[in-house]
């Protein structure tokens, strides 16, 4: 059984005991916190597919703080303008939130 779940404007497939990295959620969640998340676009469970219109009704998804806060790859930004003299280097790295998958309730 799988679902598609919107975090944070994101939609993510949802499976039990799986993984996932999601924008960072803030400072007020704990590792070993549970997490719910209502927004359930599509659900599969066998073959049986449940379409949401925006979302279906009465599934959730519950969630357990891994680790709150991960570092992603840093993302070099670099801008250059030939034979101008212009160059201009500027790194990103975006946090993350990894959470594990512990029930779906669909």
């Amino acid at each position: 059984m799988y679902v598609i779940v919107e975090i944070q404007g994101q939609q993510f497939k949802a499976e039990k005991d799986r993984f996932l990295y999601v924008h960072y959620l803030g400072d007020n969640v704990k590792e070993g916190d549970s997490v719910e998340f209502d927004r359930v676009l599509l659900a599969d469970a066998d073959g049986e597919v449940k379409v949401g219109a925006p979302t279906v009704e009465g599934a959730k998804v519950v969630c357990e703080i891994a680790t709150p806060l991960v570092k992603g790859d840093k993302v070099i930004v670099f801008k250059k303008k030939r034979r101008k003299g212009y160059r201009r280097k500027n790194g990103h790295r975006q946090y993350f939130t990894k959470i594990v998958i512990k029930d779906i309730i669909a």
